[in-house]
């Protein structure tokens, strides 16, 4: 999901004037704190090795679903059932099942909407007043009706005797209705336009719960804050909406003949072999065609962990093909109304798409889906296996880089698999992170711009904000940008640039994506991964960003020549007064002009607080500078230069 945070902008334009105006008085460094061992609450299992591994016996579950789908334009109302194959591939019997029911959070007396504050919200349905949530029709288990317990946005249901470990099937049909909201907590919703509406579908099917070897069922609740956390299957959907309308959704479409017209077929098939943008259906061709009767459209994906999808008469369809590591190719399509169109604006979306894909598949992981398909709608920016919704209105930067935060959610968390529900930062805050490296490749930076982060330090390490590894639903709404977002990603950069290096880091989070690509890892997992491949030690760095709220102060504290004579060299003090430490980047700049930099690592504050070398020079110094490239967000920048200004 795309974060839309202009306060979040301009607050940290204004700390670049003002200093250390958020710092805030708090405990000064102490290094046994810093780096004292056993950070990890547990050692190595059988399921989650020590090493960052999938353990020799980690298991999971895997949920395959049949979709069957009507939509009724009018009333915004959607028809359906839901086939599910679930497989118990744990060593527990199962006595009852979980599932998802995120649409109950549109219901009038939903937990979602009691969190709702009088002053309003980005999620919820926006105070439209419906009849929302679903109406669960039947529920069948193995062919029969079973008991079911419904409480809020979950459901339970009772088996009639235990599901089997280790393999056992469970096969369930849930018949249902439900009506969309118009804003559907900015995931979701329909929009109007001149040509008709536009339904970007979401959490419109009953979805298993995941039951993993670390907490069992997950079962918290949908408030709306808090995205998902899913099992991976194979999906396919019947979708059946009126004859004008084109639908595009997750995976691949499985009945083109049935849905396109021959000279349309012929477009696709140019497109998928176009390094450039080949209109499908055009602006010329709004409205044409059998308008009346319906049409079943037919999708599958496999590898998912969820399925989305939007249909529209209104739509403009264009493609062109993706290039693949492997030699695959994919298939980059964009849907948007007329007035979204234009080379400033949509007409550039199918060109952003390939490029992101193309980008993220060459340096983390291969792209495992046949077509990646942007959508414009009301949301501003969410994302699915195959499809993402972003606003209709974005263009230029703003389009590049909702498109290009959307799809880079492939990677975190469609492909690695994390608890979206209760560590936001392991997908919003890493794919952040990755976007900073992709829009600095796209076309040669056309909208690139390098962050200042040493001017940051005040304002991301604000006592205002709580820690980043509290849940998104136990923070103030207003944090969610900077502790899911911002500070994570821009706590990965600064593990990358300044602790690890770029080789070095790159190799390791590359070996985390492929290690739990479809997979469930937790932090510990990321953790273990990135500290086994690097080799470094970074528990100091993991117990002070994301577990605590620790600040980074360093300081240029004396600059001395030997014995009174810089002929004979000079002795530099630095200290490190916040708890958190760093490794330390000196600039030493000479009367004459001329400049050395000394690096002193992480380890010379393992036991120390200050730090004394000597520059073996016979040159004055005229100034000492820290991190001189400001890339470490230190919240008094003001210390860090001597002599003081």
């Amino acid at each position: 999901m795309k974060f839309r945070l202009p306060y979040l902008l301009s607050a940290v334009a204004l700390v670049a004037f003002t200093g250390h105006t958020f710092a805030q008085e708090s405990p000064k460094y102490d290094y046994t704190e810093a780096f004292k061992p056993f950070f990890y609450p547990q050692t190595g299992t059988e399921t989650r090795s020590a090493s960052g591994h999938p353990g020799h016996k980690y298991w999971q579950n895997s949920a395959d679903y049949q979709l069957n789908v009507s939509l009724n334009d009018v009333s915004n109302e959607l028809t359906g059932s839901a086939d599910i194959i679930y497989t118990n591939n744990s060593p527990d019997q199962l006595s009852f099942l979980w599932l998802q029911l995120d649409q109950n959070l549109f219901s009038k007396d939903s937990r979602g909407n009691a969190v709702i504050p009088i002053a309003g919200s980005r999620n919820g349905a926006k105070g439209e007043v419906f009849d929302g949530g679903y109406k669960i029709k039947s529920v069948k288990y193995n062919g029969k009706d079973v008991k079911y317990t419904i409480t809020d946005t979950r459901m339970q249901i009772d088996l009639p005797e235990e599901l089997k470990a280790n393999g056992g099937v469970a096969k369930l049909k849930i018949e249902y209705a439900f009506k969309s909201p118009k804003y559907g907590s900015d995931r979701m919703g329909v929009e109007e336009t001149k040509n008709g509406k536009i339904f970007t579908i979401a959490q419109w099917y009953p979805r298993m719960c995941v039951y993993d070897d670390v907490m069992g069922w997950n079962t918290l609740p949908y408030l709306g804050a808090s995205e998902f956390y899913l099992e991976y299957g194979t999906l396919s959907a019947n979708i059946t909406v009126p004859a004008n309308h084109y639908v595009v959704a997750s995976g691949e479409l499985l009945n083109e003949k049935e849905v396109y017209t021959k000279e349309e077929i012929s477009r696709w098939n140019s497109a998928r072999s176009s390094e450039k943008t080949v209109m499908i259906h055009p602006e010329s061709e709004l409205g044409k065609g059998n308008n009346s009767g319906t049409k079943t459209w037919k999708f599958k994906i496999e590898k998912a962990r969820d399925f989305a999808w939007a249909s529209s008469a209104a739509f403009i369809i264009d493609a062109a093909r993706i290039n693949l590591p492997s030699g695959k190719k994919s298939l980059a399509i964009s849907a948007y109304p007329v007035e979204s169109a234009g080379e400033k604006a949509w007409g550039r979306s199918t060109e952003y798409t390939k490029a992101s894909i193309e980008h993220y598949s060459q340096k983390w992981f291969e792209y495992p889906y046949p077509a990646a398909t942007n959508v414009a709608g009301n949301e501003g920016g969410m994302e699915y296996p195959g499809i993402v919704f972003c606003h209709r209105n974005s263009k230029g930067d703003d389009l590049w880089g909702v498109t290009d935060h959307e799809f880079g959610h492939t990677w975190f968390p469609m492909i690695v698999g994390s608890n979206e529900r209760v560590f936001a930062w392991m997908d919003e805050g890493f794919n952040t992170f990755i976007n900073e490296l992709s829009t600095e490749a796209f076309n040669k930076g056309e909208y690139y711009h390098k962050q200042d982060i040493g001017k940051m330090g005040p304002f991301v390490q604000s006592d205002n904000f709580e820690q980043v590894m509290v849940g998104p639903d136990n923070m103030k709404e207003r944090s969610i940008g900077v502790l899911a977002y911002f500070k994570p990603g821009l706590g990965l950069g600064i593990l990358r640039e300044n602790i690890l290096g770029p080789e070095k880091f790159d190799k390791a989070f590359r070996t985390y994506v492929h290690r739990w690509a479809f997979k469930h890892p937790t932090p510990w997992d990321f953790f273990h991964t990135m500290e086994n491949v690097s080799g470094e030690e970074l528990n100091w760095f993991w117990r002070g960003w994301f577990m605590n709220k620790w600040k980074v102060d360093q300081a240029v504290k004396a600059v001395k020549p030997v014995n009174g004579d810089y002929k004979n060299g000079a002795q530099i003090t630095v200290e490190n007064i916040g708890q958190l430490p760093m490794p330390t980047t000196v600039l030493v700049t000479f009367k004459d002009g001329t400049t050395e930099t000394v690096k002193l690592p992480v380890e010379v504050w393992k036991r120390n607080t200050e730090w004394t070398f000597q520059m073996d020079s016979t040159k004055e110094i005229s100034s000492v500078s820290l991190d001189p490239k400001s890339i470490v967000p230190d919240i008094n920048p003001k210390n860090n230069i001597w002599p003081a200004k």
